[in-house]
């Protein structure tokens, strides 16, 4: 006799393997949550700690050399990673440190390793991996997930504007039809604005060029306030107006 497609739906050995599918995601992300936690208690707060004194911490990388660099690149990687560690005070301190140029280059690498990191975390394990840092609410209210037409030019933009919440949105990409090459040139490019901003304050620091770099985190904080206004109209959803539009 044969099988109806419901009979075919509830094959015993396809429901063992969407099971055991489930099981593995479940438990990745509660490992992934555990490795989170630990990095930001025992790598996270330390390192935010050790850069506070950027004299001190130019010091080390100057007598580590190359293996210093590798080590703040490395840093910058984990803070994607790590959402909640501020990327500000990294940047900061590679301005400081290593000079605008040369900062910003070493941000941009650790980011980009970051960020792949993460996109493909969330590509392989899909909604449920994000779910367990952000409410689904949350989730959908983001325009520019539906929005797939304009999708690279909406990223690059958000990308772009200094204030932007990057690496919180960094979770969301993995989420679109993006192509990882198509991720990496854009959080490699739109970054370099936000990152620049912060290794020059940082480089005046390190120069004594107190004046200078008091005058570049002013207009920082003003461009990352209007930044944090346009990326509210551009990428969330208004609960207000969908009620009056429906």
């Amino acid at each position: 006799m044969a099988k109806s497609p419901i009979q075919n739906e509830l094959d015993p050995k396809e429901g063992f393997w969407v099971y055991q599918k489930r099981v593995i995601s479940i438990v990745s992300i509660i490992i992934f949550l555990i490795v989170m936690i630990a990095l930001f208690w025992f790598v996270g707060r330390p390192m935010i700690k050790f850069i506070s004194e950027p004299s001190k911490y130019r010091e080390w990388v100057d007598s580590n050399g190359f293996v210093g660099k590798l080590a703040f690149v490395g840093m910058m990687a984990l803070q994607i990673i790590v959402a909640i560690i501020p990327g500000e005070p990294l940047e900061i301190a590679a301005g400081y440190t290593f000079g605008i140029w040369e900062g910003t280059f070493l941000c941009l690498v650790g980011a980009v390793i970051g960020s792949a990191i993460v996109f493909l975390f969330v590509r392989y394990l899909g909604m449920k991996a994000v779910e367990a840092f952000f409410p689904k609410e949350k989730i959908e209210s983001l325009k520019f997930l539906h929005n797939t037409k304009k999708l690279n030019l909406t990223v690059f933009i958000l990308f772009f504007i200094p204030g932007t919440p990057k690496d919180i949105m960094t979770y969301f990409i993995g989420l679109t039809n993006m192509k990882l090459s198509t991720w990496l040139l854009i959080t490699s490019t739109a970054r370099i604005p936000s990152i620049i901003t912060s290794t020059i304050g940082g480089d005046a620091l390190g120069l004594e060029n107190y004046n200078f770099a008091i005058w570049v985190f002013a207009i920082t904080t003003i461009v990352s306030i209007a930044g944090l206004i346009i990326y509210r109209k551009i990428s969330v959803d208004n609960p207000k107006k969908k009620d009056e539009e429906s």
